[in-house]
């Protein structure tokens, strides 16, 4: 006889992501997104800086899954939905404003802009030349690489807490941040705009 009909514990993340995409039941996939629902609120605040367009986003997010999660196959969850959160933020951003004023490369970028030679543009063009090549190589990154060079570059993350906050293992997050940096330089080198 079991004492404690009750208490089992909570399937993965994993075993609720299998069970959406082979039923389409949305109960998997709101559990599974009620889970992780307070990260996607905090990225979305952290990026659009106001909460009623955050609670917005969020629900967007939750629309958004219900079709990417049975068009993708992901390994972790969390990890996707972070970089999913960010990259709706920052589309949101840019439709607003044009740019997404959140990437500063002067600031941000020194590591990545090593071998950057002068455009014949003027100084404003040419930032903004330079930031758009570098969000579509970001994007161009896959989701595991994007996650990670964000976070350590533009959040200042140490590996330790990006391991955290991915679920990532910290052998995994130093790959994953030494070929997304590797990676974007090529994307960077191939698509420099000609002089």
């Amino acid at each position: 006889m079991k004492l404690f009909t009750n208490s089992a514990p909570p399937p993965p993340d994993a075993e609720l992501l299998r069970l959406y995409r082979e039923t389409g039941e949305l109960a998997h996939l709101a559990e599974l997104f009620q889970r992780h629902s307070e990260m996607v609120f905090l990225v979305c605040r952290k990026y659009l800086r106001d909460e009623e367009e955050s609670k917005d986003a969020t629900m967007q997010l939750f629309e958004h899954l219900t079709k990417a999660l049975l068009q993708h196959d992901v390994a972790n969850f969390k990890g996707w939905l972070y970089t999913a959160t960010k990259n709706h933020c920052l589309m949101q951003l840019r439709a607003q404003k044009g740019q997404a004023a959140t990437l500063n490369l002067d600031e941000n970028w020194p590591p990545l802009m090593e071998n950057h030679e002068p455009l014949h543009l003027t100084e404003a063009e040419q930032t903004e030349a330079a930031e758009q090549l570098l969000r579509e190589a970001l994007q161009a990154l896959p989701a595991e690489q994007n996650t990670c060079v964000e976070l350590f570059y533009l959040q200042q993350k140490s590996y330790r807490e990006i391991t955290d906050l991915t679920g990532y293992e910290l052998s995994k997050v130093k790959s994953y941040i030494q070929n997304g940096k590797r990676n974007l330089k090529i994307y960077m080198e191939k698509h420099h705009a000609p002089r």
